[in-house]
């Protein structure tokens, strides 16, 4: 009796391509705003802000100069860093958009001279960046796109009451951009997976309680403080610790890493005793934590490409290092992801 034949090998399926890094670009305002340009208005001093934020300066924008202009401008550079002409999608992370309709993104790219690219805005607070990267890695995988430019951005004197104590001194303003390009999983510069999440019910923690379809009907009885930031910072201060450094333990084991891997923490630039909490928690020595916001203050969804920016600047990032990122902001929204620190990638200022 003949034996029954083999069944065929079922073909093996390819891996779908991951978002690579390939790009890095960065602007700053040229205005410099030391903590002494506040201290009178806002009753307080330079020594307060530097030991409870960490902040001896930030950059800020003049009013003719909005959001899509500085994300023209970062998206310029980073293109120019992973020597593109073009690219397939334009997304454009922030809470501070040119309008409230349209998005600034279209904008953006039609400034880079990207005619008919898709394009729009994220809007995940300071988690914008990373939420932004995890849209743009999804376009990639799927097959929608091949390389996608992710810029986050900020003009956060747009919505931040210059008379707030609770909030002025912390915000600055900029921009900073990535390329993501399709390429091999496992690849230097390849997005590791993507931990990310949010808590609606904490929601008013950090808003702007006027000017959107909610609360419509008293815009006109609206207090003036009502169309800037709120922001409730012992709570926020917790649960930012502890939803970063969460999302982070997950993202590092979802990389298949362990915590000792980790070469760089890269986290959203709020707070400089968050950070240090943060990093305590995932027992992260404090020396592997470039920091920028001593002179640009949180810059909000341009804090973390910034951050990488100046950060591969100095020569804090180099090739091989595994790197962790990791943020949290309004909404409440969180994320956390990881990669290995490519060589060749030259940061664009």
């Amino acid at each position: 009796m003949t034996a029954p034949a083999a069944a065929p090998e079922a073909p093996a399926v390819p891996a779908a391509p991951t978002a690579v890094l390939v790009g890095l670009g960065a602007w700053l305002p040229p205005r410099r705003v030391p903590n002494s340009e506040l201290c009178a208005r806002l009753d307080t001093s330079d020594e307060w802000i530097r030991e409870r934020i960490g902040i001896a300066e930030r950059r800020f924008a003049e009013p003719d100069v909005s959001t899509g202009d500085m994300a023209v401008e970062a998206g310029a550079r980073a293109m120019a860093s992973a020597g593109a002409d073009t690219v397939d999608a334009v997304l454009v992370a922030t809470s501070s958009p040119d309008h409230p309709c349209p998005a600034t993104a279209p904008w953006v790219a039609h400034r880079l001279g990207l005619p008919s690219v898709a394009a729009f805005d994220v809007a995940a607070g300071c988690s914008g960046f990373l939420y932004a990267g995890t849209v743009a890695a999804g376009l990639i995988a799927s097959g929608t796109a091949h390389r996608v430019l992710v810029v986050g951005a900020e003009t956060m004197t747009s919505i931040v009451d210059p008379d707030d104590r609770a909030t002025a001194p912390i915000f600055g303003e900029g921009a900073g951009a990535v390329v993501l390009e399709a390429g091999v999983p496992h690849a230097e510069g390849a997005m590791g997976p993507v931990v990310w999440g949010s808590d609606g019910s904490l929601a008013d923690a950090i808003v702007v309680p006027a000017g959107g379809a909610r609360g419509r009907r008293e815009r006109d009885r609206a207090a003036r403080g009502d169309f800037f930031v709120h922001m409730r910072g012992n709570e926020v201060f917790r649960h930012a610790v502890r939803r970063m450094a969460a999302a982070a333990r997950d993202a590092v084991a979802a990389a298949g890493w362990e915590m000792g891997d980790i070469d760089r923490l890269i986290a959203h630039q709020a707070n400089q005793r968050i950070t240090a909490a943060v990093a305590d928690t995932l027992g992260v020595p404090v020396g592997n934590c470039p920091s920028n916001i001593h002179e640009v203050g949180n810059t909000a969804a341009a804090s973390l490409p910034l951050l990488l920016a100046h950060a591969a600047d100095r020569g804090d990032l180099k090739p091989g290092h595994r790197t962790l990122l990791v943020a949290f902001g309004s909404g409440l929204a969180w994320a956390a992801t990881t990669l290995v620190w490519p060589a060749g990638l030259t940061a664009r200022l």
